[in-house]
């Protein structure tokens, strides 16, 4: 059993944390920017929470912690209620928020100097992936840390996987998105065809998810696409678009072309337009649907 802090309680965070304490049989520490969710956690979990990250990570040997975008990362790991202000020597950071490389790389950089280790990893499978511990994991890191580490990743680990430098997962989890708004385009695009030209619709699914256009959106988002519905479940658009633009801001940088994952990214602004926020990704059908 290790002492662990978990930092971030959204609806990834929080079934994260869940399983660290009733899988992992760690002593968890919670922290939640609205206290009153760590306090429910605690409750749930029988684990313990905190009004500050710097509280939180106290004695801890992991940290990890999952959160919005680059400037709450930085919130909550610097500043004198920090993480790093609060960890000890020789003790593990790992960021599971969807981020920048830049910032990763800064993390990393001030971890160091105060002897804490740092490993980004952000991670893929959404909701359901983070609630059923079957999450896909890309790491960036040492590989020392890392293999300290990926134990207690495992807890909620299906894959768990060194890439490489600080900053690599990131740059992976970028790719995950680049792959996933085409993949959606396609999906949405094939399925409104193959319903305006009145095919049976579980019928082509049942035989096209057999061959060579396969994929995990295809199995667990052609129902809702073609029943029109987006709401109440998966991955928001806002948080696509904040993860797009991580990506098209990279590409600046790197000199990659991105022309279809801009054009999607500006197909989720129109969703936005049209109330779509906390829609579904696979809302890019409603747009085909309803001109």
């Amino acid at each position: 059993m290790a002492k662990v802090a978990f930092l971030g309680l959204g609806v990834m965070g929080y079934p994260m944390a869940g399983h660290l304490a009733k899988k992992g049989g760690h002593d968890v520490t919670v922290y939640n920017r609205t206290a009153a969710k760590a306090g429910e956690w605690a409750k749930a979990h029988g684990g313990k929470s905190a009004p500050t990250p710097a509280e939180a990570v106290k004695d801890c040997e992991f940290v990890m912690m999952c959160v919005g975008n680059d400037d709450d990362v930085r919130s909550v790991v610097f500043g004198d209620q920090g993480a790093l202000a609060g960890m000890k020597k020789g003790a593990i950071l790992v960021d599971h928020t969807t981020a920048s490389a830049l910032v990763a790389r800064e993390v990393h950089a001030k971890a160091k100097d105060k002897g804490v280790g740092f490993v980004d990893a952000p991670v893929s499978g959404g909701q359901a992936g983070a609630e059923n511990g079957q999450l896909g994991i890309m790491c960036g890191g040492e590989p020392a840390v890392f293999d300290k580490a990926k134990p207690v990743l495992d807890i909620y680990a299906k894959s768990c996987v060194l890439i490489g430098a600080p900053g690599a997962g990131q740059l992976t989890k970028m790719v995950n998105q680049i792959v996933i708004g085409g993949l959606m385009q396609g999906l949405a695009e094939g399925l409104n065809f193959g319903q305006r030209a009145g095919l049976d619709m579980e019928k082509v699914v049942s035989v096209i998810s057999k061959g060579a256009a396969q994929s995990w959106q295809m199995e667990n988002r052609w129902k809702p696409m073609t029943e029109g519905k987006f709401d109440g479940f998966g991955f928001a658009v806002d948080w696509m678009r904040k993860d797009l633009g991580i990506c098209l801001a990279e590409a600046k940088h790197n000199g990659a072309r991105l022309p279809v994952t801009a054009l999607v990214d500006q197909f989720y602004a129109q969703v936005q337009a049209r109330g779509g926020k906390r829609w579904d990704t696979c809302s890019l059908m409603q747009l085909l649907i309803k001109d």
